[in-house]
């Protein structure tokens, strides 16, 4: 039996494999010691072993022909991709060479990756998928309190506070054994508020639902922060202490007074009041956000808006109080700490500090002067490649972008106009079925290597099976690529080897692993960074007696609303939002792969109200076209009341003619760079074709 974690979401829960005894994959178990699921496991969870079976993944080599792709030997693929490198960077300059990361890569890999686009091509051309999920929760949180990470608790905490508001937030669906979390904490006499313009699974459980217009929750934050200061709810004591730029807030918030609130979100002045009651009633409270206010054009500010309630409220920096992100990916955490990201060196250090880049380079044998500079951001990167002065040969590792980028088929061009693509997956994506050459890689259960989990905490991810012959580590990739472009050493593919670099490279940094080793985790159940020396207990809550900033204080932001980048007018009249469901997992390249889960959810759909559903004379079942100005899609209508009239929901998970990035915006927050996933402006006809049968309602596949 091997104690390990699980391959999906950011929860990283606790599991255990064992030998099946009639053959086969392993069995998988909840681990009930492990803290954060204490053995419970979602669908995703309790199936994950079936990508581990013959026949799923991809176990050799794949280089194009003019036939198409063909199975290969290592030494031909990699010398295809090498030489692709080489050729290019000789001709048009290091630049021209690009890598593109994943948050699902373990902070062994991430790290790797950084160093290799660095140091093996000298590009400044790297950034990764996280840019598309947590980055504006990143960049609002560096802004406010100096570090970014996710919780800056541990999970537990929130059973144990007073209140908390859910802001664009889905647990049930995204992550079901943290409900229980939510649960807890209204059985412990607490209160829940979900703000979202659907009634999901997670809305069910509130005590109170506000169900704003796509793309207001700038505007529903700054109303509520009116409110408290209007109602004497401010702790003026915590600001004095603890913070700066109060005044600039609060002339920001008085700006946004109760009914131009409620004429902005569509939330009543009512419902704004008890929110702002609920609130502030309990010495304690949190605002957690996911995607819903991150992914938009302007998600920076509008999580700044929600932090700065907390600071206001004295709802920061004090027990069972503050703000947190509910990270997404499995390491989207880590993912985002240790190099893979176009402006940041491992740590959290800052790619432009000259005190950081020299740490660095010293470590890694060059010059500070030689390191890249930052580079562009995700969609940006994309978007160049195959352009002049773009990129022109690409490595992705741990990503699916044609079908989990903004505009698809604008990034899918450019995938397609590369001179070079390679693609290192475990199965053959959607990205790698474009690819030149397409590496197969272990797997979760196949390798091992730590995580960071959505709390900070350091998990180590063990081997519980051995990888087919043929298929090699992403580190051994690595390790290969980088001996063909002339550097024998600096690049080790033992994870515990690259694991030690990584903790002398952050020592000292914001994100501190140097306390940290595979034993410490395996014996602690994890180690919260920062942890800057073995001795150090490592750091569960963060901000009690100081925040992040050189002088200790928060730093209120004081944002004022905005509307998105494209609103609904009479050519598109009508919100798009979009999501995930509680059967498949991101672009859905593993999920659609296992059995029960595609049977639980086979394809697309549009979630629409039955009053809209009137005005097309359409039912249940029926296929509509969803259509932006960027493009259509087409899938069968599911009628509910839980979504708001003005508001039309598809899943993102499936690629083809009812793939949702296809539609969505790619206007980019002009501090994190996030494409504006969750707005858009649409319009809904039914489709001249015949009617077909509705896909099953998501089923929580033993969650």
């Amino acid at each position: 039996m091997t104690d390990t974690h699980c391959p999906y979401c950011a929860l990283q829960c606790g599991m255990r494999l064992s030998p099946n005894p009639a053959g086969g994959v392993p069995e998988v178990a909840g681990h009930d010691e492990f803290p954060v699921n204490r053995g419970a496991l979602c669908g995703k969870g309790q199936t994950s072993a079936a990508l581990l079976a013959p026949g799923v993944r991809l176990t050799a080599p794949l280089v194009r022909d003019a036939d198409g792709l063909r199975e290969a030997s290592w030494e031909e693929a990699l010398g295809r991709v090498a030489g692709a490198m080489r050729v290019t960077a000789g001709a048009q300059g290091p630049d021209a060479v690009g890598v593109f990361g994943g948050g699902g890569l373990t902070n062994e890999k991430a790290y790797l990756l950084g160093k290799f686009a660095r140091v093996a091509l000298h590009t400044r051309s790297i950034d990764y998928n996280g840019r598309f999920c947590m980055s504006s929760a990143a960049a609002a949180s560096r802004a406010a309190f100096g570090l970014d990470r996710g919780l800056p608790f541990p999970l537990a905490d929130v059973a144990r506070t007073g209140c908390v508001i859910l802001v664009g937030a889905n647990p049930a669906e995204t992550m079901p054994p943290a409900v229980r979390y939510l649960r807890e904490l209204r059985e412990n006499g607490g209160t829940l508020i979900v703000v979202d313009p659907r009634r999901t699974r997670t809305a069910e459980l509130a005590d109170l639902h506000l169900q704003p217009l796509p793309g207001t929750d700038l505007a529903l934050a700054l109303g509520l922060l009116h409110l408290a200061l209007a109602e004497g709810h401010v702790d003026e004591e915590f600001i004095a202490a603890r913070t700066t730029g109060w005044a600039n807030a609060r002339a920001a918030a008085m700006a946004h007074w109760p009914e131009r609130v409620e004429e902005l979100t569509g939330v009543s002045v009512p419902q704004l009041r008890e929110t702002v009651d609920l609130f502030t009633r309990t010495p304690h409270a949190m605002v957690l956000t996911a995607r819903g206010p991150e992914q938009q054009s302007k998600g920076t500010a509008t999580v700044g808006a929600w932090i700065d309630l907390c600071l206001a409220t004295g709802r920061a920096g004090r027990p069972l109080s503050g703000y947190g992100c509910l990270t997404g990916q499995g390491n989207g955490q880590g993912g985002r700490e240790h190099g893979q990201k176009a402006d940041q060196l491992p740590g959290y250090r800052s790619l432009e500090d000259p005190e950081a880049r020299a740490h660095i380079a010293t470590l890694w044998g060059v010059d500070p002067g030689a390191l890249p500079h930052s580079g562009s951001s995700a969609y940006e990167l994309l978007d160049s490649l195959g352009r002049p002065g773009g990129v022109r040969t690409l490595l992705v590792m741990g990503s699916n972008p044609v079908v989990s980028a903004p505009d698809a088929a604008r990034v899918t061009r450019r995938l397609t106009a590369l001179d070079h693509l390679a693609v290192c997956d475990v199965v053959l994506s959607e990205t790698a079925r474009l690819a030149d050459v397409v590496l197969p890689v272990t797997q979760w259960a196949e390798e091992t290597g730590t995580l960071t989990n959505l709390e900070g905490r350091v998990l180590l991810r063990r081997a519980a099976v051995t990888p087919p012959p043929g298929v090699r580590s992403d580190l051994a990739v690595l390790h290969e690529l980088a001996r063909r472009l002339g550097h024998a050493t600096g690049f080790p593919d033992a994870p515990e080897e690259v694991f030690a670099e990584l903790r002398r490279a952050t020592a000292g940094a914001p994100a501190d692993y140097s306390g940290i080793s595979y034993g410490r985790i395996a014996a602690e159940d994890g180690v919260f960074w920062p942890c800057p020396s073995p001795g150090h207990p490592g750091t569960p809550r963060l901000f009690l007696d100081r925040f992040a900033h050189p002088d200790g204080r928060a730093r209120f932001t004081a944002p004022s609303h905005r509307p998105a980048a494209e609103e609904p007018d009479d050519a598109y009249p009508l919100y798009l939002t979009t999501g995930r469901t509680v059967t498949h997992y991101q672009s859905g390249a593993q999920t659609r792969r296992v059995p029960e889960l595609a049977a639980a959810a086979p394809g697309p759909y549009v979630e629409i109200h039955p009053d809209l559903a009137a005005q097309l004379d359409s039912q249940e079942g029926d296929l509509l076209t969803v259509t932006s100005r960027r493009g259509t899609v087409t899938a069968p209508a599911r009628l509910t009341a839980a979504i708001r009239p003005d508001t039309v929901f598809m899943p993102f998970h499936w690629p083809g003619g009812g793939r949702a990035n296809l539609l969505t915006n790619p206007a980019l927050d002009p501090v994190s760079r996030m494409p504006e996933f969750k707005v858009c402006a649409v319009r809904v006809e039914k489709a001249v074709l015949p009617r077909v049968c509705a896909p099953a309602a998501p089923v929580a596949v033993g969650a």
